[in-house]
């Protein structure tokens, strides 16, 4: 019998695979991407990130031992980290004034993603909020590492293809993957499935987020 974190994967398969196809990933892969379209992503996904990590902190305290609080929110928070650095530096080398991030506001797709997030972090047991958690870790490994196989040398993207390409990366992914499996191993079967609901979830955040860079979707009705 599979892991939680196998079986995840192999439900959420056919969306990974549209991840991939999004147009903003293969863009992103050959180096074509708009840089207004990498923009917007970057700061957006600055804002995602604002919220992410003080869901990863709320993580580390419902964590049932003090083992797994500290292997979850070493990994997690350095992961995150590394992503905050990689931001600072576009910001620099695209030419973002950073008062433009501090004058900014989430998109419809990345206050859904957040949103969900912290309500899952407050409404539902550290089970589920794990599993909620996983797909922005793996999700940007699995594309990371796919695209790090055929981009090219001049492409200008290739620093944070690089970044969650990377086996540092990889190895604060395999972390939470298993703080995972072992809490859906030790869970209840509604609550399995509650946690296979949450990454499912979670997954089509990260396709909507992707999409919703590449497409520049705002609000409808500015007031």
């Amino acid at each position: 019998m599979t892991g939680f974190s196998d079986a995840a994967w192999q439900r959420t398969a056919r969306l990974r695979q549209a991840i991939h196809d999004l147009p903003f990933n293969t863009e992103l892969a050959d180096g074509s991407l708009s840089r207004a379209r990498f923009q917007g992503y970057v700061i957006q996904d600055a804002l995602y990130l604002g919220q992410y990590s003080r869901v990863l902190a709320m993580a580390g305290v419902k964590g049932p031992d003090g083992a797994t609080l500290h292997a979850f929110a070493e990994s997690a928070l350095e992961a995150v980290a590394v992503e905050q650095a990689l931001h600072e530096r576009y910001f620099r080398d695209f030419g973002i004034d950073p008062t433009l991030l501090a004058a900014a506001e989430p998109s419809p797709d990345c206050l859904g993603y957040t949103s969900f997030l912290l309500a899952t972090a407050y409404h539902d047991s550290w089970e589920v909020l794990v599993a909620a958690l996983l797909p922005c870790f793996w999700v940007y490994w699995d594309v990371g590492s796919a695209i790090a196989q055929h981009a090219a040398a001049g492409n200008p993207y290739l620093e944070w293809i690089d970044t969650y390409a990377d086996e540092g990366f990889g190895n604060a992914v395999r972390t939470v993957i298993g703080i995972t499996d072992r809490a859906a191993a030790a869970a209840a079967p509604a609550t399995v499935g509650r946690m296979m609901g949450a990454f499912i979830r979670s997954t089509q955040y990260e396709w909507l987020f992707w999409d919703s860079a590449y497409q520049q979707r705002g609000w409808p009705i500015v007031p």
